[in-house]
């Protein structure tokens, strides 16, 4: 690895010592390998720009947030690789009107070098967006990305309006930031997916950080909603604060079908383990472990390029 470190760092960051513990994890569960759905690679410049904004401990984060995987393209994806991590997403997310399809093109262009990626896109409230959405679906992409919260609009935007029922046709899945964490602002929570889903209720949604701090009113949405599905970025980690209700272990073992490993690399302040710990520490046994880090994201989006 031998990009520039966070601000502050002495030494050029080095990370492959994390990939031992990690391929130890899916060995011992008898796994192929990892197949995380919530991963980000984006253009360099921007990529850059994001990471300007965590250093700065921006309004949106509300606290410091290190960078542990600050490095290049090339080194973020041999180390998912040395890590064993099969399958990951690259999802791009639109933060304001006219950028989407440039982020788009870049992330088709990323998943074509790299087979192991998920052909990722985003869109936001848009003229054109459903438009936009059918080509990327007919050109093969195989999930899309939104966020609430830094985008700044609701599900339900009257703009999105046509690309839900081109979503919900495709079945192609929507990973969702729409939890209020890590700061809440007026676009986040609940209810515009509630919407959105009461009128398109076989929409393929994977809902982020399973909805933090929402657990409750999102882990309902999947459980009554055939194609809601959770993902597990940065939830049960140090980092992450939160108060959980009394009974979500048990829901997420009933879920067990429904929930999906994530992470948010390489945008973490911890080694990518600790996130796979935290879901062991949950004890609900070796079986939801291995459907969640392997063969639930398999089942939904394939363990090859489609």
């Amino acid at each position: 690895m031998t990009e520039p470190a966070p601000l502050g760092a002495e030494q050029p960051l080095d990370r492959s010592g994390d990939a031992p513990e990690v391929v130890a994890f899916w060995e011992q569960l008898g796994l192929p390998g990892l197949f995380d759905v919530h991963v980000h690679f984006l253009p360099p410049p921007i990529q850059r720009a994001v990471w300007t904004v965590f250093d700065s401990a921006g309004p949106k984060l509300g606290r410091e947030w290190p960078i542990r995987y600050r490095t290049s393209v090339e080194d973020r994806v041999a180390l998912l690789r040395a890590m064993g991590v099969r399958r990951f997403s690259a999802l791009p997310y639109a933060h304001k009107p006219g950028v989407a399809t440039y982020l788009n093109e870049w992330a088709a262009g990323f998943a074509d070098r790299v087979p192991e990626s998920l052909r990722s896109a985003t869109f936001y409230p848009e003229e054109g967006a459903a438009a936009y959405v059918a080509g990327a679906i007919e050109a093969g992409t195989e999930i899309f990305k939104l966020h609430l919260q830094v985008g700044e609009f609701h599900l339900d935007d009257p703009l999105l309006a046509p690309v839900w029922g081109v979503l919900e046709d495709a079945g192609t899945p929507v990973v969702v930031h729409a939890g209020s964490g890590p700061v809440p602002n007026a676009y986040t929570g609940p209810e515009s997916t509630r919407r959105v889903l009461t009128r398109h209720p076989r929409l393929a949604l994977v809902v982020a950080h399973m909805g933090a701090p929402e657990f409750g009113d999102f882990l309902e949405l999947a459980e009554t909603h055939e194609r809601v599905c959770l993902d597990t970025t940065m939830v049960f980690t140090d980092f992450f604060p939160a108060t959980y209700p009394d009974d979500l272990v048990p829901r997420l073992r009933d879920l067990q079908p429904k929930v999906l490993l994530g992470s948010d690399f390489p945008t973490i302040p911890y080694p990518y383990r600790h996130q796979l710990d935290g879901l062991a520490d949950l004890d609900l046994g070796d079986d939801w472990l291995r459907d969640v880090c392997w063969h639930n994201g398999a089942r939904l989006l394939g363990t090859e390029r489609r």
